[in-house]
């Protein structure tokens, strides 16, 4: 599937673009010559005494430069307005449709894509592809005022035409040649840039508290300063490219101009209207120039998004899924049975979580209804397993935006319900504006503890039979965690919600019934 394909109602606006595209070429084209000719004969006659300048009918000529400029003007505006119409709907449908792809891969063998990578793909490739869509009504309209121009032209003789049509005919070619040389390189290279500037800043971003703390913002603007360079140097390239093209357009204009005069065989005239009829033609032309050289320089980025959209479709999950047995180790789980993974720090209990999860591929000796987590679907393991990680994340968005993302369009009662059981009722309701009030990707003015009570609300609003708890009090003051504990609780007793806890403090635990060791779960290196 390519990504410049258009769905039906797309391509109907870019045939009304191309349409108005091409009225404006040739309204374009006409206005020049009428113009060189009513300007040449008006002189003439001038010339010629005050009875011949008083017989020159100057009013047609001038009624329809008038008519012309307006159907260019009218043509040139339904051009742009019915080419971004579909470009915007087509980049709106194509935006979604990646994202829907990206988030709906198996995390374990889907593309590892960097967030500044991601961003690059469905932001700056998206918008390149914007621009091509846009620029596609040119090349019909630059063919049929080329024609136009070539029809003018024969009225200076037919050479003169010969000669036109010989040069507009060497123009495309050359042009493609021309971008494709002077801009394929200097935009893989500016692609390739863009997406790792993003991907580190996206990586300092994350940690700009410890930026702050320690005073690296000079080192940090330093490295971050190479990348840009790089994105700098490429761009620069992209534009002497450009430059030279356009270059290469206005040399050409000249020499189409003065090869029509050179074998013109007219009145003055008519030589002056083929001599502006050449020189539109040749500018009309270079839209073919402009849209080569944004062809040339979103190849890249085209690669990049047919690369997504070869990803396999999402699949529409269930609408009820039946709660499986699990087995850690040696020890067979019910659902609704509750189970705190112990072990040293760093031997593996968050990879076990996260692979139970579908996030990551180990080895671990594990089952969830006889199969092991390897050979689980990642659409199987989303439906059974909501994870609440030790390091949550948040949207830029408002606390029931954040809430909605496990379960679309959830109503109010059933999101107070979820912040009672994680005792965060009274904080949010505390808000002026409450589950409406914004939050940024760090979370807003909420604190860690209150962050991680809040992403353990969002696994609950999922509804999932087993759910996975990393370090869920952390950062959470003793009175409020036996709060939370105790309702939890309650929580899961009245749901029978299956448990797998992992924590370094004692009161969660008192929420598992079975405890198991991380190295009876997972092989030793």
């Amino acid at each position: 599937m390519s990504a410049l394909a258009l769905d039906p109602a797309g391509r109907r606006w870019l045939r009304r673009a191309s349409i108005a595209a091409i009225l404006a070429a040739i309204a374009g084209v006409l206005l020049l010559a009428v113009s060189g000719w009513f300007l040449t004969a008006a002189a003439l006659a001038g010339a010629a005494g005050p009875v011949a300048a008083l017989g020159f009918n100057y009013l047609i000529p001038s009624a329809a430069i008038r008519g012309l400029a307006i159907l260019r003007t009218a043509g040139r505006y339904g051009e742009r307005l019915f080419s971004h119409q579909a470009a915007l709907g087509a980049m709106a449908a194509l935006r979604a449709g990646l994202f829907a792809r990206l988030a709906a891969q198996d995390g374990r063998i889907g593309p590892d894509l960097a967030g500044g990578d991601a961003s690059a793909r469905l932001i700056g490739d998206i918008d390149a592809l914007e621009e091509l869509i846009v620029r596609k009504p040119v090349r019909p309209a630059s063919w049929v005022a080329a024609g136009t121009g070539v029809l003018l032209a024969a009225l200076a003789g037919w050479a003169a035409a010969l000669a036109l049509l010989l040069l507009l005919a060497a123009l495309p070619p050359l042009l493609d040649r021309a971008a494709r040389r002077l801009t394929e390189r200097p935009a893989h290279d500016a692609a390739e840039a863009l997406g790792a500037l993003r991907t580190r800043y996206v990586e300092y971003a994350a940690a700009r508290a410890e930026i702050a703390a320690y005073g690296l913002a000079d080192r940090v603007a330093g490295d971050l300063s190479r990348f840009t360079a790089d994105l700098d140097a490429a761009r620069a390239r992209l534009h002497r490219g450009e430059g030279a093209i356009a270059a290469l357009l206005a040399g050409y204009a000249a020499l189409a101009v003065a090869l029509v005069l050179l074998f013109a065989d007219a009145p003055a005239p008519r030589v002056a209207l083929a001599l502006l009829a050449a020189a539109g033609a040749v500018e009309a032309m270079a839209g073919l120039a402009r849209t080569a050289f944004r062809r040339a320089g979103v190849a890249t980025g085209l690669r990049r998004l047919d690369a997504l959209l070869a990803l396999p479709e999402p699949v529409a999950a269930p609408a009820s899924t039946e709660a499986m047995p699990l087995r850690l180790g040696g020890l067979d789980l019910a659902p609704g049975a509750r189970v705190a993974i112990t072990g040293r720090s760093g031997s593996g209990k968050t990879l076990l979580l996260e692979t139970l999860a579908g996030l990551r591929a180990a080895m671990v000796d594990a089952a969830i209804g006889g199969l092991a987590p390897a050979a689980c679907s990642g659409a199987m393991l989303r439906a059974q397993f909501a994870l609440a990680p030790q390091d949550p994340a948040l949207i830029a968005g408002t606390i029931a935006d954040n809430l909605r993302l496990a379960r679309p369009g959830v109503d109010k009662e059933s999101i107070w319900a979820v912040l009672r059981a994680v005792a965060l009722e009274g904080r949010i309701g505390g808000f002026p504006e409450g589950l409406d009030t914004r939050l940024g990707e760090a979370g807003g003015t909420l604190s860690g503890g209150e962050r991680k009570r809040l992403s353990l609300a969002r696994a609950l609003l999922a509804g999932r039979p087993w759910l996975l708890l990393d370090e869920p009090t952390e950062g959470i003051d003793s009175a409020t965690e036996s709060e939370m504990v105790a309702r939890l609780d309650a929580w899961l007793a009245d749901s029978n919600t299956g448990l797998v806890l992992v924590s370094h403090r004692r009161a969660p635990l008192a929420l598992a019934g079975n405890v198991v060791a991380i190295e009876d779960i997972t092989p030793s290196s």
